[in-house]
Formats: C-alpha cells, structure tokens, sequence
C-alpha cells in the first residue's frame, strides 16, 4: 500500500450525530489529524480514471467535486471546472474506485493457543489504509470494547472504517473457546440479544454449536430490534438456518453441513466432517443447486472469505502485509505457513477450489454474494492487505475485476441496507474512495496500489497509518 505526497489542509467543519449516517466531514481529534493528509470542504480529484463499484466499464479523463462529504459532482474533466476555492488533485494515470465495504471482519488476532489478542487500535487503522471505508465485524471476543472503538471512530476521535459492530458470539457448549459465553438455551439468546443490543451492538453472528432452536429465537429477537444476523454453522445447516430466517451465512459453503449424512440434529459433527462431507459434493449436481435456489428465495447472502482460507492451502503464495506483525507472530505464522506447504494430502486443496467454483455459481444464479478476510485461523490474515487480496482471489475465482470489485463494494452496502449512502461512486452519495496508482479494471493486483482514501471526504495517508503499527500488530 503506497502512498503519494498531497497538500494537508486542516479545515474542520461541523460533525453530525453519530447515530445519524451523514456525510459531512467529521470534526477530527488530533489523533486522528496526524494521519490526515486532505481535510478541506472543496476537493477536486482530476483527470482520473472512474471504476464506479456498479460493475460499469471505466469511465476515463473524469473529474470528481467532493464537497462538504458528499460528491457532488461527477462528469468528463472537458465538462467539469473545479471550484475556485478547490483543492486540486490531478490524478492522471489513477484511478478511483468506491472504499471497500468488507462484511467479515475482525479486531482480534490469534496471539497464542487458543487465544485472541485485543488489537482494535492497530486493526481499524490497517484496514483504513487498505482502502475499506465501511465494515462488519463477524464476531466480537473484545465486549465493550469492539462497541466502544466504533463509537470513537463516528465521533472522528480514532481512525478507522465505519464500524458495523457485532456482539459477542452466539454460541453454545463445546467449542471451548474461554473468551465466549455459551448459551444455555433459547431465552437465554434472547437475553444475550437484548442485552448486546442496549450495549450498542449493531449486528449478531451464530457460532458452531449453536442449537436451532437457539437460532430461531435468537434471529427473531435480532430482527424485532432492526438489525440482523449471520452464522458461521456447523450445529445447524444451511437449511435449516435458511429456515429459521438467519439473513447471511459465513464462509462460502466451505462450513455447510448440509450433505453429512451422518451429522445428528443439533450437534456439529466437527469441521474436518464437515470439510469431507462438502468436498464430496459436485457444484453443477441437482443437491448443490436446490440449496442455492432456497437462499436465493429467502435472501440470503453468502460471504466470501477465502483469504483466511488460502493460508491453510498448499500451493498459495504467502499473504501480504506479514512486516506488519510482530516479530514473535510473525515467526510463528511463517513456520505454520512451511507446513502447510509440506502438506500432500490437505483436504483443502479440493475444497478451496471447490468453494470457489460455488461462490461463482451462486453469484450467478442471481445470489448476493458479499466478501471479507476473517483474519483468525492461524494467522496471516492482515487487514487491509487482506482484503485487497480477497479482490485478487475472487477474480481467480472466474469473476472479472469489474466484478470482483462490485462484490467488495456496492454488495456489502446493500447487504448492509446502506447502499443509497455508499458502496458506489454516485453524485450525492458520501464521499468514501479509493485512490489507486494503476487500473485495477485491467490489472487486479494495482488494487494493492492504495495512495490515497477518502472516508466522507477526509483524505487519509496510507502510509503513516501503516508506520503507526509496524512491527506491533498483535500487541494493541
């Protein structure tokens, strides 16, 4: 993620209310300010190459007017004078893409056995860097915390995406997992909603063994307080989620358990069973395809999430972005990451092409298909870095950049009933962008090439937010 040299201008307008989705630019703390390079009420990006998240052809030699948080104007740069009082940037030979809309990920990071380190400090300033503006969390091990660090953000006291901010995991007896409540039945999920809900979480996931008539009642209370819920199953199939009224479902199918035939009700058989089970499964065969017309009936949207994926996959390159780790961690991953190359009989190298091969027919078929980096697993998963390459990895899927790129946008803000307000490049929406040396439409992997991103129009450097953590990821 590199970075260009560009005019800082300290303006500092009026912020809206937090619990309002506006555009205008937030009044920023100090803390904030040192990673700002453009704050100004007037920008306009020049001569730039436009990829406007819908899945339109580029539009080249354009000029965007950026005011008060909002675009306000868009049109061919022969069209289109920038205001007097404008700062300009001429960006020819860049080009400009909506900011990231990522759908799972997280602010914790395995720091040992078992073991999830509280690093939202660090996180929310890497994703930022990487070009996603807006996300979701899939699960919360931090409480108060995750919910807290969201809050700061919308105040413009701490950098970072807006924050979709899930609760703490929806999850039953069994995992072993000390940092997460198990439920002990149905009202006992529906106290965990509501109680969560008061507490400021905005978003709810269903974890591995959680009972199906737990998520019956869990997604009905979800759905009374206007939010909504995903799962990362095993316990329950898709199916049977489907049928309860779940509204996503994590991971592509690489977690169904819908074809063991020898899984009992309520009860995960365990995820290499599971794994096995999915491996065996034909993507073009009539089962696979009734299971995608029933979440194309009911709405509901599957998430990508390959990148935590390929690091269990032999034959995958390393991920990027692994200086950014602490030395210990770092260490740790690349010995994890030799083994897995060393292994020839990893049920992964079926199943990870095999999801591919899934997601792409699901999109097809008319499903929504949304996308995140689940930095968890054994890591190596960096936000930022992490989800630029979930960009790269759904193109290898068989989608075109165009694409690809419209999955990590404008899909992830419908899902998230956001899409009037982000998620494409529109005259009137907010004014998240991405700054890009080099065409990502042609040559996906420039979409690592991040110079520059607007969060309601605010210009962050992604350089000085990544110097800010280096070397220290793991430890806040």
């Amino acid at each position: 993620m590199a970075t260009c040299a560009l005019v800082l201008a300290l303006a500092a307008p009026l912020f809206a209310a937090p619990s309002v989705m506006a555009a205008q630019r937030p009044v920023l703390s100090r803390n904030v300010r040192q990673y700002v390079t453009v704050d100004t009420s007037v920008v306009a990006l020049t001569h730039v190459r436009v990829i406007d998240g819908t899945g339109a052809q580029p539009r080249v030699d354009q000029t965007l007017i950026l005011r008060d948080g909002k675009i306000a104007e868009l049109g061919n740069s022969a069209a289109i004078k920038p205001p007097a009082n404008a700062l300009v940037l001429d960006l020819t030979g860049k080009s400009v893409i909506p900011g990231l809309v990522m759908m799972h990920e997280h602010l914790f990071y395995p720091t040992g056995p078992g073991v999830y380190g509280n690093v939202a400090e660090s996180f929310t300033r890497l994703y930022l860097a990487g070009g996603v503006t807006s996300m979701r969390t899939g699960g919360n091990v931090n409480g108060y915390g995750e919910i807290n660090i969201a809050r700061a953000i919308r105040n413009g006291e701490k950098p970072g995406p807006w924050i979709d901010a899930s609760a703490p995991y929806l999850q039953g007896p069994g995992l072993g997992i000390g940092q997460m409540y198990e439920l002990k039945d149905a009202n006992d999920a529906r106290r965990m909603v509501d109680f969560w809900a008061d507490a400021g979480a905005t978003s709810f996931k269903a974890y591995m063994n959680i009972t199906r008539a737990e998520l019956a009642a869990a997604v009905d209370e979800v759905h009374k307080r206007g939010f909504k819920i995903t799962g990362h199953l095993c316990s329950v199939t898709y199916r049977e989620a489907i049928a309860a009224g779940i509204d996503d479902l994590e991971h592509g199918f690489f977690v169904s358990t819908d074809f063991d035939t020898s899984k009992k009700p309520d009860v995960c058989p365990g995820q290499a069973a599971g794994m096995a089970s999915m491996a065996a499964v034909d993507p073009n065969g009539a089962q696979f395809k009734s299971l995608i017309a029933d979440l194309i009936a009911h709405h509901v949207a599957i998430t990508s999430t390959l990148t935590v994926f390929e690091t269990f996959t032999p034959g995958q390159p390393m991920p990027p972005g692994l200086d950014v780790l602490d030395p210990i961690l770092k260490q740790r991953f690349e010995k994890f990451y030799a083994t897995v190359q060393g292994n020839e009989h990893s049920i992964y190298s079926t199943l990870f092409a095999k999801d591919r091969a899934m997601e792409l027919q699901f999109a097809r078929a008319g499903g929504l298909l949304i996308a995140g980096t689940d930095p968890t697993g054994a890591g190596g998963v960096i936000p930022g870095y992490s989800d630029q390459r979930e960009v790269e990895l759904l193109v290898g899927s068989g989608f075109t950049p165009l694409e690809a790129i419209k999955i990590c946008t404008l899909n992830g803000a419908t899902y998230l009933g956001r899409a009037s307000e982000i998620g494409s490049i529109v005259t009137g929406k907010q004014a998240d962008l991405v700054v890009i040396n080099g065409d990502p439409a042609t040559n996906v992997s420039d979409i690592r090439k991040v110079e520059l991103v607007f969060r309601q129009g605010v210009g962050y450097d992604p350089a000085k937010l990544i110097a800010s953590v280096k070397g220290q990821v793991g430890l806040f």
